[in-house]
């Protein structure tokens, strides 16, 4: 059994999108909202640092350069960590309700992103969000009729992308194509059946293990690239949101968690809203900083 422990007592309302800087040796990840925050953290040192956002944050990646691309409710902004400073890059396209939310970057660099349609859970059907590549000052609409994006990962060589609309209890695989950044050959990768909770954040391993955060099941469950359910890790939590390896040796998977209340799977022995760590034997891929 995979031991699991307490990495950070975040005590976060909705931790998402753990980014380990290898520069830093440090883990990066949001508070989304109940506040929106941007929060730093050394394991070795122990030092924390945070930054509240003005608006709900859904994620970032760090950019060529130094500094990071942060994704707020209404837009892509441009962050100086050192200042603290946010400038404006991108408008969303989407109307107030519908926020940006899910995001990453390819194996060469482009920004992809997702949204979150507000107004689901109380309408079921509405589907008003899409997922986007950033092409210059441009969000693309590339997937529609998205209600929460979740589960974007790309495979380590870069030609397979995974995105899902969580309410489907789905994840899809596409064809990428490194050159241009277009997608095709849309097909369902992974299906869970009632009972088995619903999908949020993931990562994949560098032989291309597709670790999905299997939230209100208070699992992980790694998928081989052809589909194949791999293993399941079970967790003492029962929400998590997103994993993402880290450490010296990108061993460690990281785990973020939710305070936010849904009906749960299971019966949880450790609280949500900390970050987790295991180390399950895979090695992680390391990160591509936003090359725009």
């Amino acid at each position: 059994m995979t031991d699991v422990t307490l990495a950070f007592d975040a005590d976060n309302h909705l931790g998402e999108t753990p980014i380990w800087s290898a520069e830093e040796q440090a883990l990066w990840w949001v508070n989304c909202e109940h506040p929106p925050e941007l929060h730093r953290w050394s394991p070795e040192s122990g030092e924390h640092a945070f930054w509240p956002m003005p608006q709900r944050i859904g994620g970032f990646v760090p950019k060529q350069g130094g500094g990071l691309l942060v994704a707020l409710a209404d837009g892509l902004y441009d962050f100086d960590p050192d200042s603290g400073a946010l400038a404006p890059r991108v408008a969303s396209p989407l109307p107030p309700h519908v926020k940006l939310h899910e995001c990453h970057c390819d194996r060469q660099g482009r920004f992809w992103i997702g949204a979150y349609d507000h107004n689901f859970p109380a309408d079921r059907a509405t589907k008003g969000a899409s997922w986007f590549r950033l092409d210059g000052d441009r969000l693309t609409p590339v997937i529609e009729g998205i209600a929460v994006a979740n589960g974007l990962a790309f495979s380590p060589d870069g030609r397979t992308m995974y995105a899902s609309d969580s309410p489907t209890r789905s994840v899809q695989a596409y064809d990428l194509d490194p050159d241009t950044g277009e997608i095709s050959n849309g097909r369902t990768f992974i299906q869970l059946r009632d009972g088995e909770g619903f999908v949020d954040g993931a990562t994949v391993d560098c032989e291309g293990g597709y670790w999905l955060a299997n939230v209100a099941a208070g699992r992980l469950r790694r998928y081989l690239p052809d589909g194949t359910l791999d293993r399941i890790v079970e967790l003492p939590f029962s929400n998590p949101t997103k994993p993402a390896f880290g450490g010296p040796d990108l061993k460690t998977l990281y785990v973020t968690s939710t305070k936010m209340e849904m009906a749960s799977f299971m019966e949880p022995t450790a609280p949500n809203g900390g970050i987790y760590q295991l180390r399950p034997g895979e090695t992680g891929v390391p990160e591509v900083p936003f090359a725009g």
